[in-house]
């Protein structure tokens, strides 16, 4: 594509489109200085130091022609330059042509004017999402007035439709109530911090969603949970309210600069500032007014009893009714669209109190046909246009208005306190390796999202998408009292399956949504932060690629490179993988054996995925073998398969990551080349040894005399059932620290997948003896690991014993404190109900803090390696994703991408990791004694950089 050819983004209703004069020709450009500037690393203003103000008065005219567009417009469309403008462009590059520096320098203008365009929509995008929502529902009204008809609108909008103008009225009611009250309530001034129509439209879309993903209660939300994050939302959004609104009355204005602290006079020099910068795009400026004015958390309380009186609002005005199919003198069978009541808590052992909590339940009506219009629903931090802010500081970084945060604390006030306190060159690594994540660009794969549209339309249930349908509700055949008791655990079990199953269509609408909103933009980006152990993740929440298997092969990194030889054979490698079936265990000539003695398959599958034989569902990961299908076929269809071009991220996982990690720390050479840290012919399969070594206990056990050993007839059950696939989940968890319960239930869903075993009561035996059999054989053979974990384990009990949480920090820099104290019950009235809010206690939870520092110590670990390498393949030019132990580049660069991480594990254990732990403790807690570390082995760690299957 040619610079001019490049879109130019406009708030303009009309398309315009143009070609090229075909007879006009670009001077060979093959021994110039390269077009191509490297990627954007800080999307706020770094990446510029010129000046941009001119930028906004650029006006965008489609045809060349100024038109009379309609103010209410809001479609954002891509428009190109008229033909006119593009000879003219032409004309120039090719009088600059004969000057490399001078295309270099017009290349980076149009990439500089396209970059600043991106950004002006990014930025709407962030601060304009509820406004726009806003302005949908009052045009929908209008056009209700004038037409005297409802508009045709998808069932959501429709029911929110309904529900917009009696909320807003009481809203507004209450607003000005307030105002003249002697007695104000604790929330008065917050309750007026927005106009009431945008206050309706935020608690009714939180509402909506909360109801569409909840799969626990039936119909329910719970109350404090709806309050608070209604609360939340009204506070984020009074942020950018604050500084962006253009225009405000004056009577608001000084309740809410009375609640912030500012003066009416500098409030509206502050906002006519703010006003004129935004005018110019002058966005970094804007940013630091916003940070000057340092604004206040509300606080849970104020959120919560915010929340609770406008719930208590809809819950007053929000009506349903079914379709007319009554008889015409019978009175409209209206009712409430919510209600709140008071369930009863499930009593935990040894408990005799009755606990009660407060719901808002939803009419039946609600949720009918309410995960078919999902896609209708406001979704705030989704990918972004341009990349994020580079990371600078514990709130410094990610989006440019929505609140971001380096680490998800979840409350904790000293995980906080630690990482605000900590020195920004002690995170320089830290912030480096997340901003490397953000800058990778994506885009989406047209031709598998245009699949999973199909087969979704189609009603779902293969490939891994959940069926569209609801089981049926059994009926009641007779009044016996055993199958009375039988059929009602059947409808309890199929109203359990109908809750997840409505759960997870919401989900996948939520995901397809995304998709569709994004799947013409050029590229995309994910701003990360991190988890309390410093494992990456990205903001946000839905369609990633840490997502499912429909989410993965629906995204691609938008940066297509030449597959070359070691791409090519890295390709076929990258779909047996996928194929899975134990595919992915065999050498990597086996590998490629299979894929190409399934070619005919796999061209079948890329040509006709849904109307010819569709191997590809056949597969573990049936939407990323597609996509590998498509890309392997098209190289090898081509003439010149080295050349061709590919966007496929090809993955390299590690093998059973947290044993890996153990045994660089135990040094244990048996264990090392259990888990592939030793080279091998073929990779070493650590979850088929645990089998084995389960098989042969139960065969054990099945000899023995049932009438002294129960255990007998259930270990001749499992004896043909127990597999690779029985124990994997039980034997990757174990050194996260599963317990039996956490392993029972994982082996319960793996022989329910079976089917082979329909007794529930005899299936539950089965999964208690399986799990006990399992974790005794992981025992046997990790010794090392053990070791390690229990020494782990009694360091944190001596700490917790003193009342002091665990904490370290990692070898990247990052503290971490173990977020584990008891909570206290901090009770408040609201206008709904009395809410009982839990805050973080003073005393720690001795018992957590000693089983989750083992797999939160390895975690932070396994995240430090994930950020050196994304660092390091920065440095090298290669593009990187990670999923904590899956990292992924371009096939071409799959080579230079595993010396690399090979050779920073190596580095990572280098480092006296055990040692510096010990010794951080000893000095932050002189007066105790901690127990020596743990004896280890010679295992030389030089051997993982010639280990091919370490990560494969």
């Amino acid at each position: 594509m040619s610079p001019s050819e490049l879109p130019i983004f406009c708030e303009n209703p009309y398309l315009s489109s143009y070609s090229f004069p075909h007879t006009l020709k670009l001077p060979s450009l093959r021994n110039a200085a390269p077009l191509l500037i490297p990627p954007l690393s800080d999307s706020a203003d770094d990446n510029y130091v010129e000046s941009h103000q001119n930028l906004s008065n650029l006006q965008l005219i489609p045809n060349g022609f100024s038109s009379n567009l309609t103010k209410t417009s809001s479609k954002r469309v891509f428009i190109q330059d008229p033909p006119w403008v593009s000879s003219l462009f032409m004309k120039n590059l090719l009088f600059r042509s004969r000057n490399k520096s001078g295309v270099k320098i017009e290349y980076q203008e149009m990439e500089r004017r396209k970059y600043y365009l991106l950004r002006r929509r990014q930025i709407k995008v962030e601060t304009e999402a509820w406004e726009n929502m806003v302005e949908e529902y009052k045009e929908l009204e209008r056009e209700m007035c004038e037409k005297k008809l409802a508009p045709n609108l998808p069932y959501v909008k429709k029911l929110i439709l309904g529900w917009f103008e009696p909320l807003r009225a009481a809203i507004e009611k209450e607003q000005k109530s307030l105002r003249t009250k002697k007695h104000k309530t604790a929330f008065a001034p917050f309750i007026d911090a927005l106009p009431a129509e945008k206050m309706a439209v935020i608690v009714m879309h939180k509402i909506m969603g909360l109801l569409m993903m909840g799969g626990k209660e039936d119909r329910c939300v719970r109350v404090v949970e709806a309050a608070i994050q209604i609360g939340v939302a009204i506070e984020h959004e009074v942020r950018i309210h604050s500084f962006l609104e253009k225009s405000r009355k004056c009577q608001r204005r000084d309740i809410v600069d009375e609640s912030q602290g500012i003066s009416s006079k500098e409030a509206l020099l502050l906002r006519k500032r703010v006003k004129s910068l935004i005018r110019r795009n002058r966005v970094l400026e804007v940013q630091k007014l916003v940070r000057n004015e340092e604004f206040k958390s509300w606080g849970r309380d104020t959120q919560a009893k915010l929340g609770c009186c406008l719930i208590e609002l809809l819950t007053h005005t929000a009506y349903v009714q079914p379709p007319v199919n009554q008889s015409a003198d019978s009175p409209p069978d209206v009712r409430p669209a919510f209600r709140h009541l008071f369930k009863i808590a499930t009593r935990e052992p040894g408990q005799n109190l009755v606990k009660r909590y407060g719901v808002i339940e939803c009419d039946p009506l609600v949720l009918t046909g309410l995960d078919r219009t999902v896609k209708h629903m406001i979704i705030p931090y989704v990918p972004m246009l341009v990349p994020p802010k580079k990371w600078k500081g514990y709130d410094k970084g990610g989006y440019f208005f929505l609140p971001s945060y380096l680490m998800r604390t979840h409350g904790s006030r000293q995980q906080q306190d630690a990482v605000r306190t900590v020195p920004g060159k002690q995170m320089q690594k830290v912030y480096e390796a997340l901003d490397t994540l953000g800058n990778t660009k994506w885009r989406v794969n047209k031709r598998i999202l245009g699949v999973v549209e199909s087969i979704w339309a189609g009603g779902g249930n293969i490939a891994g998408l959940v069926n569209r349908e609801d089981v049926p509700i059994p009926e009641l055949l007779s009044d016996d009292l055993e199958v009375v008791k039988e059929w009602k655990w059947s409808v309890r079990k199929a109203k359990k399956i109908n809750r997840e199953r409505h759960s997870q269509r919401c989900d996948m609408e939520l995901k397809l949504s995304v998709a569709r909103k994004i799947k013409d933009e050029e590229g995309f980006y994910y701003p990360h932060n991190l988890d309390f152990r410093g494992r990456a993740y990205p903001m946000h929440p839905h369609l990633n690629h840490l997502s499912s298997d429909v989410c993965r092969g629906i995204l691609e990194f938008a940066e297509g490179r030449p597959l070359g030889k070691s791409g090519l054979h890295w390709l076929k490698i990258h779909l047996a993988n996928l194929y899975g079936g134990g595919v992915e265990k065999l050498s990597y000539d086996g590998r490629i054996s299979f894929v190409e003695n399934h070619l005919w398959d796999i061209f079948d599958s890329a040509d006709k995925p849904l109307n010819g034989n569709r191997w590809w569902l056949t597969a573990e990961d049936p939407f990323q073998c597609l996509a590998a299908c498509i890309n392997l076929s098209e190289a090898l269809k081509s003439s010149s398969p080295h050349t061709v071009v590919s966007h496929l991220p090809i993955h390299q996982d590690g093998s059973c990551n947290g044993l890996q990690h153990y045994a660089a720390l135990g040094r244990d050479s048996f264990e090392a080349a259990a888990v592939n840290l030793v080279a091998g012919e073929k990779p070493a399969d650590v979850y088929s040894e645990i089998a084995v070594r389960v098989h042969e206990i139960m065969k054990k056990d099945s000899n023995k005399d049932p009438a002294t050993n129960p255990n007998a007839l259930v270990a001749k059950l499992l004896l043909g059932q127990v597999d690779r696939k029985l124990v994997k989940q039980t034997v990757m968890t174990s050194v996260y620290g599963v317990t039996y319960v956490g392993a029972r239930e994982q082996i319960k869903r793996r022989l329910e997948e079976k089917g082979l075993i329909t007794d529930d009561r005899l299936l539950f035996s089965a999964a208690c003896y399986a799990a006990k059999v399992t974790l005794a054989a992981l025992g046997e053979l990790f010794q090392a690991a053990r070791a390690i974990m229990g020494w782990l384990g009694d360091c944190a009990k001596i700490i917790a014993s003193e009342n002091q949480p665990v904490s370290w920090t990692t070898p990247l820099g990052l503290p971490v404190v173990q977020p584990y104290f008891k909570t206290q019950r901090h009770v408040i009235r609201t206008s709904l109900q009395v809410l009982a809010l839990q805050r973080e206690g003073d005393s720690v939870e001795v018992r957590k803090q000693r089983t989750a520092f083992p797999p939160n110590f390895v975690h932070s670990l396994d995240g430090s390696h994930m950020m050196m390498t994304a660092i390091a393949c920065r440095d090298a030019g290669l593009r990187f994703a990670g999923v904590h132990d899956s990292f992924w580049t371009h096939a071409c660069d799959v080579d230079r991408m595993n010396q690399i991480l090979r050779q920073k594990f190596v580095d990572l254990y280098n480092i006296p990791v055990l040692e510096n732990l010990l010794e951080s403790f000893e000095t932050l807690y002189p007066a105790l004694s901690f127990p020596p570390l743990p004896k280890r082995g010679d295992f030389n760690l030089e051997k993982v950089l010639e280990s091919p299957y370490f990560f494969n």
